[in-house]
């Protein structure tokens, strides 16, 4: 019992970081940033990546060990509708990665470069759509908490 009570706040704590962390570079990620914002945003979206990992393991450790075990999970389908979406922001988050990466190099060889308004436009896209998403994530949570 109380491993799973351990693991579930372990699971909430992470999900909560993981909503400030996507929120902090919302913020960051905007028209008239800064090098040094483009540098922190990097950071921020490579601990948004970490914490999303987290967030499996810890949940895989909350279907294995935990009180509910995981028949309840893999028979509930509010599981896997919010897996589905988990993993479509996972998806989601690879353009914005991949651009942060590129600008981050650029940013080290060229110390004035920013990235034109457009291409931050595009990616501020797709955080709406993960945060959309992720919005889900925590519907679905609660529909599956309460299955059966």
């Amino acid at each position: 019992m109380l491993t799973d009570l351990i693991l579930a706040i372990l699971h909430h704590l992470a999900i909560v970081t993981l909503i400030v962390l996507i929120a902090i570079e919302f913020a960051l990620l905007r028209p008239g940033m800064t090098p040094k914002d483009l540098r922190r945003v990097a950071t921020v979206d490579a601990a948004y990546g970490a914490v999303a990992g987290l967030v499996i393991v810890i949940g895989i450790c909350r279907a294995i060990w935990g009180a509910k075990g995981a028949d309840f999970y893999l028979s509930n389908p509010w599981f896997w509708a919010k897996m589905a979406s988990f993993a479509a922001i996972g998806l989601l988050s690879i353009p914005p990665t991949l651009a942060l990466l590129k600008w981050r190099k650029t940013l080290r060889a060229d110390a004035t470069f920013l990235p034109p308004d457009a291409d931050i436009a595009r990616l501020r896209r797709f955080l709406h759509a993960e945060v959309a998403l992720l919005a889900l994530v925590v519907g679905f949570a609660a529909a599956m908490a309460r299955y059966g």
